[in-house]
């Protein structure tokens, strides 16, 4: 289904005004015949009416189908009643859809089927595509478009009218898309608005189970760029398509938002709100890797329900992810990235109090943070599915570990914080000295504070015997030396390439 969304989203986009796929010339009917010619070498079937008239040419009654890749019987596609290409006195083309007018999506498998009906608004502005037939840009802004849920079919299921509801709203979108053609497509997209809302919602018509999910963002912004080869290989082979020249790369980021859940079912309930200071999701695939980075800013969240005894009030000023994925088959060391960074997470003093009723501990925000970056192999076809059956199976090897380098490590939590940053190199020729784990060779250093202090609050509160705090210490004087501060612990962990382990300077193992 990948092939199919992908490729979807772009002819959708199309459809709904905010055009990236066809080409602009002096003559409608070539900017219609390009855009046709794309879509069908993408895998579509396209049917339309075509009407000329003076300098218009009107497309009805438009259907694109397109048969999933991989899949047998499985087809999915969309259909709307008109567009229209106008010719402009200055060399201008104009895109023109309806201020309103449906857009069905369909998918079917065998006998089942699905239909989606929607209702696209907007305020009448036209697509203007200008430029040459190489390099053609496309501009368009609205005051508003909405899409709207209008009617959902599908096989055997009888679902009424009110049973589902669906809108989504963009204020003040602007967006500018450049074309260029030199053997592949390539795009430059940048696209703003001053706010999103979205309102979807469930309605058991037979009883009072329900789900609702709305929301909304300000100041949105969005930079893509993307590669799409020529002929697309229509077989579903993503690895083919990879590697003729497929590739994006796009950015997208806000400055608030909120959002609310609520659902029940039965005497079974919930609800959740939180608001955000912004934040921002990048993605980023070529044949050679694939990159995530989502992060957002200042959150806080509220939830109830009929399991939690007490309203939750949580907030957290930072929460985030990101990863760098190798993808091409490689004997060469690639790079690959993780990420995690939870900051400045804090709980309620009411549930403080179920803990330390007492106020013993620090009751500041907790933070967990992981980056890590390094170097590895990649020693088979990840979008071969014959090559992934046998990496399940043991048969053969995914890849190698080659380096790590910890970039920050950081846990603080209840007055005790640790920190670190690390680097190692990974012998994969030795497999014995570490029980099948290739051999580490490098060093770590780390710095705790305040976990003295911590166990012994933990004793005083009777949640940590001293027998256990005796251990905990003795291993901490085995790895660890005092370092400057109160209550601070310093280590040097180092791993010789001849296996030795030394904390310190003093041998280990």
């Amino acid at each position: 289904m990948s092939i199919f969304l992908a490729r979807s989203c772009s002819a959708a986009l199309l459809l709904t005004v905010s055009a990236q796929g066809a080409l602009a010339d002096l003559s409608a009917k070539d900017v219609w015949s390009d855009w046709k010619s794309y879509m069908t070498g993408t895998g579509y079937e396209v049917t339309a009416t075509e009407s000329m008239s003076g300098d218009t040419l009107t497309v009805s009654d438009l259907s694109m189908l397109m048969p999933i890749p991989d899949e047998e019987d499985v087809t999915a596609g969309l259909s709307m009643p008109e567009i229209k290409f106008t010719e402009n006195s200055d060399g201008t083309v104009s895109i023109l859809v309806p201020k309103e007018f449906p857009l069905t999506v369909r998918a079917s498998e065998d006998d089942d089927k699905l239909t989606v009906n929607l209702i696209i608004t907007h305020d009448g502005t036209p697509v203007t595509v200008s430029g040459d037939s190489e390099n053609m840009t496309y501009d368009y802004a609205t005051s508003e478009m909405t899409m709207t849920l209008d009617g959902l079919e599908a096989t055997g299921e009888d679902i009424p009218q009110d049973a589902i509801r669906g809108t989504v709203s963009l204020s003040d979108m602007v967006t500018k898309t450049t074309m260029s053609l030199a053997g592949v497509r390539s795009y430059d997209q940048t696209w703003t608005a001053s706010a999103l809302s979205y309102d979807l919602g469930f309605k058991d018509p037979d009883s009072e189970d329900f789900a609702s999910f709305n929301g909304a963002m300000q100041q949105l912004q969005a930079h893509g760029t993307s590669t799409v080869p020529a002929d697309l290989d229509k077989s579903g082979d993503f690895s083919a398509l990879l590697a003729a020249g497929f590739g994006l790369d796009t950015d997208f980021s806000y400055t608030s938002g909120t959002s609310a859940f609520a659902f029940q079912d039965g005497s079974d309930s919930l609800t959740f709100d939180s608001t955000s200071g912004g934040g921002n999701f990048g993605v980023a695939m070529d044949a050679s890797k694939l990159t995530y980075d989502v992060t957002q800013k200042d959150m806080a969240f509220n939830v109830t329900g009929s399991d939690i005894p007490f309203p939750l009030a949580l907030s957290m000023a930072e929460a985030g992810f990101n990863i760098t994925i190798p993808l091409a088959k490689s004997e060469e060391e690639q790079d690959f990235a993780l990420g995690v960074a939870l900051r400045d997470f804090a709980v309620p003093e009411m549930l403080w109090g179920m803990v330390d009723p007492a106020g013993a501990l620090p009751h500041d925000p907790a933070s967990v943070v992981l980056s890590l970056t390094g170097k590895g192999k990649v020693l088979f076809d990840v979008f071969d599915a014959e090559a992934m059956e046998k990496v399940e199976d043991g048969e053969v090897a995914p890849g190698e570990l080659n380096a790590v380098t910890i970039q920050e490590l950081l846990v603080s939590a209840a007055g005790a914080k640790l920190t670190g940053t690390g680097d190692f190199a990974f012998n994969n020729d030795d497999l014995t000295s570490f029980d099948g784990m290739p051999a580490p060779s490098g060093e770590a250093n780390l710095s705790l504070t305040g976990a003295n202090t911590l166990m012994d609050k933990l004793i005083e509160m009777g949640l940590m015997s001293d027998d256990d705090a005796m251990g905990a210490r003795m291993m901490m004087g085995m790895l660890a030396v005092p370092g400057e501060g109160e209550d601070t612990l310093n280590s040097k962990i180092e791993i010789s390439e001849d296996g030795k382990i030394l904390a310190n300077g003093q041998r280990i193992k």
